[in-house]
């Protein structure tokens, strides 16, 4: 919609010259601002009530939008230049320093595994099971998350179909040793990506292996010191594991779910609630990274960035294969210009679907996390704010076609065949062979 805008009489004192060379310089100086826009113009929002907040991240390749947002001066951009991205040892210590929040030398918000702030808002995860309202206000990336074995298990033939890898583990365990399957965060992503690939190739994750936890910067190391059998961990861990020769890919999350929900942009409840207008310029900025991210012709620019000292310390030719669908599985199958390199935008990917969060609600209801009787409708109303992200985009400028319809984007479909509709997650649930109730 085209605003009109009221024009005025040039100011007393002022010449007409004057006058028409001011304005050209205010509208090419506005013209510059909104070519940088990778969306268009955008409409100024209300000033934000602070400057500054502090936003976790872990050192994996899906940090990018707020690694980018910081480097490319996008909090600045909006009204907040005192933002900080700082950087968690593991997704133990986000938990806790969200628990303490930014004005207690903890955080605010963080860039966040989809299931932990649903975690956190139950107390489910939290010391003496203080719930801590959370708000999940962003998604931040799709897909290029892997799971990978050790080289010991490379004549098996693993691949998508675990079932491969049930005898291995049987001989194992006769021989009174422990088969471990390491993750990142109990209930997270990587626990559910893991889980479901290994119980739909009848392999239970409860009874036949043992879970340990690893903060993903961390997996390489005790991969190669024998301190797990297979893991689950997003990038750039698995393509150094490859290229350290430790391990191969056994598959990518993608491949399970094609183009499936994976980290999430999370903020304290409180944090949100007094400070809305930060709230807003903290999302803008992080989705104008996201823009960013997603293009193709900026993915060796932000290889080099995210790989720096300050953010992941890693070389950036740990990073760019998989960045860019170039996935070598480290066990003599190489795969180019593939679709499951990381989304960062296009297809709704920043938009929180809450459809999605229902689905990770039911697999943590399916492994015991949440009792079978939690009202999964009314707990992801309490937690996900796509609100916000719609209000946000609107005043990005977000062309109309980029912003979904609907809050769900329906029935999904994984690689074993089994459907999830989001209308009836108990019919998903029955569905299911092995599950911690069965």
């Amino acid at each position: 919609m085209t605003k009109r805008i009221k024009t005025e009489a040039p100011l007393e004192g002022m010449t007409r010259r004057n006058f028409l060379m001011a304005s050209a310089a205010t509208a090419a100086t506005l013209a510059a601002a909104r070519a940088l826009l990778p969306s268009g113009a955008y409409a100024a929002p209300a000033a934000p009530e602070v400057t500054g907040a502090k936003l976790g991240f872990i050192a994996l390749t899906d940090a990018a939008p707020l690694m980018i947002a910081k480097e490319k001066g996008l909090f600045e951009k909006f009204g907040m230049p005192d933002v900080e991205v700082l950087k968690q040892a593991s997704w133990g210590a986000t938990r806790d320093n969200l628990m303490l929040g930014g004005e207690a030398n903890g955080i605010d918000g963080a860039h966040i595994l989809t299931p932990m702030p649903y975690l956190m808002h139950t107390g489910k995860v939290t010391q003496n099971n203080q719930p801590m309202p959370m708000a999940i206000v962003a998604r931040l990336n799709y897909d290029c998350q892997a799971i990978s074995v050790a080289q010991e298990y490379a004549g098996t033939g693993v691949g998508l179909d675990a079932s491969k890898l049930k005898d291995a583990f049987a001989a194992k365990k006769a021989e009174g040793k422990e088969v471990k399957a390491a993750m990142t965060f109990p209930g997270g992503t990587h626990d559910l990506w893991l889980r479901y690939w290994l119980a739909a190739g009848g392999i239970d994750p409860n009874k036949d292996v043992s879970t340990i936890v690893v903060p993903p910067p961390q997996m390489v190391a005790n991969m190669k010191v024998g301190n797990m059998d297979v893991f689950c961990v997003g990038e750039p861990w698995n393509e150094q594991l490859v290229h350290q020769g430790v391990g191969f890919t056994a598959a990518t999350t993608g491949e399970l779910w094609k183009g499936h929900p994976e980290k999430a942009l999370g903020l304290r409840a409180a944090f949100i609630d007094k400070n809305p207008n930060a709230t807003k310029a903290i999302l803008m900025a992080v989705m104008e990274a996201q823009q960013w991210c997603e293009s193709l012709e900026n993915k060796d620019e932000m290889a080099a960035i995210i790989g720096k000292r300050q953010w992941m310390n890693v070389p950036t030719a740990d990073i760019i294969g998989r960045l860019k669908g170039d996935i070598n599985y480290g066990n003599d199958r190489i795969a180019t210009g593939t679709d499951l390199y990381m989304k960062f935008w296009k297809g709704g990917v920043s938009y929180p679907f809450k459809s999605h969060d229902s689905w990770f609600l039911a697999e943590n209801i399916r492994w015991g996390k949440f009792a079978a009787t939690t009202d999964i409708k009314a707990l992801v109303d309490q937690v996900n704010r796509e609100d916000l992200w719609r209000e946000a985009a609107k005043d990005l400028g977000v062309p109309a076609a980029d912003i979904p319809a609907s809050p769900s984007r329906g029935v999904e479909t994984f690689f074993d065949g089994k459907i999830f509709d989001p209308a009836n997650p108990s019919a998903y649930l029955d569905s299911l062979k092995i599950k911690a109730s069965a």
